[in-house]
């Protein structure tokens, strides 16, 4: 790889002090914000080619029909990155040049799936939504970077059913959402931001949802800062519309606590949105095994174990 400085990661935080509302939070964005390239790019494109090779079962999934939609996909990537990006990517007709690492790719004749070789270009999983009367369907992705769920453990199924272990999704959430997929315009994207917070730092997470117990046992109020981290996937929907396809983007982010606890405004709004959560969705989002060390940690950082 060649010597580039890039972008330092940007910070997503997307909980709020006050009651707990379920809600989508969506922003509107330009169709070119697809994706983000930060620092971590190297350390990220190496894992996800070792995953592609290594876990490909894990990690890629195609249903019949969804071919359209995977060339589409690449070819949107394939535009946009030299288009946006013209210091790190260079096109010279069928080929993309990837500066950053240093690989060349056929993007109009590509040797593996075009879906594929689009999640070797960015560090963002591409999920696939076909619209049917069911509701959207997953039909094909590259998730290298799951966030506590199989991939062939969902493929071929609607997203409502998808959701079903997400609790209040089928009340609040389900119809609202649909109904944005169905209706999104070409040309247009929104964004979405969901956090959570765990023991683990590792991208790839493909189980342990519901945890009653740590994964590190030697977590303690002293070391949260170090040992305890918010996962933050920043989500974006837009439409392909040769394919009639929803491109649904994901991109993982992982902060250590301390970075996010040394603003103590910060620090008191996430302690406020842990105590908000209803108690089906801590559990949901493992918090039960270190969420009173948690809450300790963040309260010290404020200054006040109340707020």
């Amino acid at each position: 790889m060649l010597d580039f400085v890039l972008p330092r990661e940007p910070v997503y935080l997307s909980f709020e002090a006050g009651p707990y509302r379920m809600q989508m939070g969506l922003i509107a964005r330009h169709p070119d914000e697809l994706v983000v390239i930060d620092e971590h790019y190297p350390a990220e494109m190496a894992e996800r080619r070792q995953l592609l090779a290594e876990r490909h079962h894990d990690v890629f999934g195609a249903e019949p029909g969804s071919e359209l939609a995977r060339a589409e996909t690449l070819a949107r990537v394939a535009d946009l990155l030299p288009r946006r990006h013209p210091e790190w990517f260079a096109r010279e007709g069928a080929i993309l040049h990837n500066r950053l690492t240093g690989e060349s790719w056929n993007v109009e004749s590509p040797e593996r799936d075009p879906l594929e070789i689009a999640g070797l270009l960015v560090q963002e999983d591409f999920c696939l939504l076909r619209l049917s009367e069911a509701g959207p369907i997953l039909t094909a992705a590259v998730l290298c970077f799951p966030s506590r769920w199989r991939l062939h453990e969902k493929l071929g199924r609607p997203l409502a059913d998808i959701h079903g272990p997400v609790p209040l999704y089928a009340e609040r959430l389900a119809r609202p959402v649909d109904r944005l997929i169905t209706t999104l315009k070409e040309g247009r994207m929104v964004e979405r931001v969901n956090w959570s917070a765990n023991d683990d730092p590792a991208l790839f997470q493909p189980g342990g949802r519901h945890l009653r117990r740590a994964r590190n046992p030697n977590v303690n109020a002293a070391n949260a800062g170090e040992t305890l981290y918010l996962r933050v996937e920043r989500q974006t929907l837009s439409l392909l519309p040769a394919s009639g396809t929803v491109l649904f983007g994901i991109r993982v982010h992982i902060y250590p606590m301390a970075r996010i606890a040394a603003d103590k405004e910060v620090a008191a709004r996430l302690a406020s949105a842990i105590r908000a959560l209803p108690e089906e969705m801590r559990g949901y989002k493992s918090l039960a095994p270190f969420q009173t060390v948690l809450l300790e940690y963040l309260d010290a950082r404020v200054g006040s174990a109340s707020f």
